[in-house]
């Protein structure tokens, strides 16, 4: 019997793949068996997430800003030139942005937060939906995040990005109706990582960060989330497994927004 979560041969391209899930999501893939188009602005970190990939990938890396229709168009580009097709899309680049009451948040920083987490996502799904629809099969999946299904104090402006990926990926999903390809998000919650320290730091005025224990006594699974177990449902939405999800977000929270 065919095993539906492996992805042998098939090409999985990864924007912020140098950020700690997009690093664990191109390692979990690789594993499954696909080829891989790590995308990130960072030079120096694409290149270290690339060297923990297994000794037999077949891996690519590609320098490009998502926020820029040009070089989103060069990787896809470049991706389906390489390895002349893209079976899963892994949209996650995105940033926090300032972490600041309403009221103190520059127009600038609102722009830049849109710019990278929504029109990121949508250039990304621009040029590659074209790709997957011509072949009538793939799989999108988005980074959203639980601050897209609730508020949050200040990062509304965060929060209000990623609730627009949840509507372009509802949306995209729509679009695609009657094809073979599929439209998901993930919706992750208090991950550890970079990101969460500095949301956790903002809102305690840059001093030390919030204790462990206050940041999970909201979380029913009473600790922080790691970024693999992002991947591992990443990994499933990019898979046959996942042959009939379409349209969904899914939260890896931990129970967070059970209530």
């Amino acid at each position: 019997m065919t095993d539906r979560i492996r992805l042998d041969g098939r090409v999985a391209v990864v924007t912020g793949a140098a950020g700690v899930i997009g690093t664990a999501a191109i390692k979990l893939l690789a594993e499954r068996g696909a080829r891989i188009v790590a995308v990130d602005r960072r030079q120096a970190d694409l290149a270290a997430a690339i060297k923990e990939l297994p000794a037999s990938a077949e891996a690519l890396a590609i320098a490009a800003d998502v926020t820029s229709e040009d070089e989103v168009a060069d990787y896809v580009r470049t991706a389906v030139d390489r390895f002349g097709t893209i079976d899963a899309f892994y949209n996650n680049a995105g940033i926090e942005g300032d972490i600041k009451p309403i009221p103190q948040y520059s127009l600038e920083s609102f722009r830049k937060v849109l710019d990278v987490n929504v029109v990121g996502v949508f250039l990304g799904m621009k040029h590659v939906l074209p790709v997957m629809l011509k072949q009538n099969k793939g799989s999108i999946i988005n980074t959203a995040s639980i601050a897209g299904l609730m508020g949050s104090p200040h990062i509304a402006v965060y929060s209000a990005s990623k609730h627009a990926v949840i509507g372009l990926t509802k949306s995209a999903a729509w679009e695609c109706t009657g094809t073979g390809v599929r439209v998901n998000c993930v919706c992750p919650g208090l991950i550890d990582s970079r990101m969460l320290s500095t949301i956790f730091q903002g809102r305690n005025g840059g001093n030390a960060p919030m204790p462990i224990e206050k940041m999970v006594d909201r979380i029913p699974a009473r600790r922080l989330g790691q970024a693999s177990e992002v991947a591992s449902i990443v990994a499933f939405l990019a898979s046959d497994e996942a042959s009939y999800v379409s349209g969904s977000a899914y939260t890896v929270d931990g129970g967070r927004t059970a209530a």
